[in-house]
């Protein structure tokens, strides 16, 4: 997965983490460096970091991977399926989804007047800066929208409170590192 592979052809990108929308060229050289999710994070032989979609990992000289309607097309509607959904949107910088980075702060789901459910979501970001904030909040709302009888999705990035480690399930925790008493990174000893 992380030998050096030239594009098939022009991809679109994201870079990371600016989330500035670019187009990298035919014959670029990249790196895979994660595939979570709904994309890859490459780098290129230049250092610079982007997520190419999962659509176009023919670009990448991969299959795309099976969507959630190709696996499961008459699956009924549940809250567990928003969550589960939820958490395949990955931080590209970050091996572990939004949900248990515990970027997302509230979900509600209600019935809609006209039929189907609306989804209205709350969700930080793991700085206020991060340039990767829309391209997160988009893959969500995506995401959330395929869902049998969803008709209404809103997300909203929001930063009171502001996110903080301790916010992380303790899987993610165990997987970044973070000491669990203390939400910081566990001193490694040395010996």
């Amino acid at each position: 997965m992380y030998e050096l592979i030239e594009l098939k052809r022009e991809s679109e990108a994201i870079e990371i983490p600016s989330g500035i929308h670019r187009f990298l060229p035919s014959g670029t050289r990249v790196r895979i460096s994660q595939f979570l999710g709904s994309g890859y994070t490459v780098v290129s032989d230049m250092g610079c970091m982007f997520r190419v979609d999962a659509k176009d990992a023919d670009a990448l000289g991969l299959s795309a991977p099976a969507t959630v309607e190709q696996e499961a097309p008459q699956a009924t509607f549940s809250e567990q399926m928003v969550w589960d959904q939820m958490r395949t949107v990955f931080d590209p910088e970050i091996p572990v989804n939004i949900v248990d980075l515990g970027l997302i702060y509230s979900c509600e789901i209600t019935p809609r007047e006209q039929g189907g459910k609306k989804i209205d979501v709350k969700m930080s970001m793991t700085a206020p800066g991060c340039g990767m904030g829309n391209v997160l909040k988009a893959d969500v709302e995506s995401k959330l929208s395929r869902i049998p009888e969803v008709k209404e999705v809103n997300v909203q990035v929001v930063f009171d409170p502001p996110w903080h480690p301790g916010l992380m399930s303790e899987a993610a925790k165990l997987q970044l590192g973070f000491d669990l008493d203390y939400g910081a990174p566990a001193e490694r000893m040395s010996g």
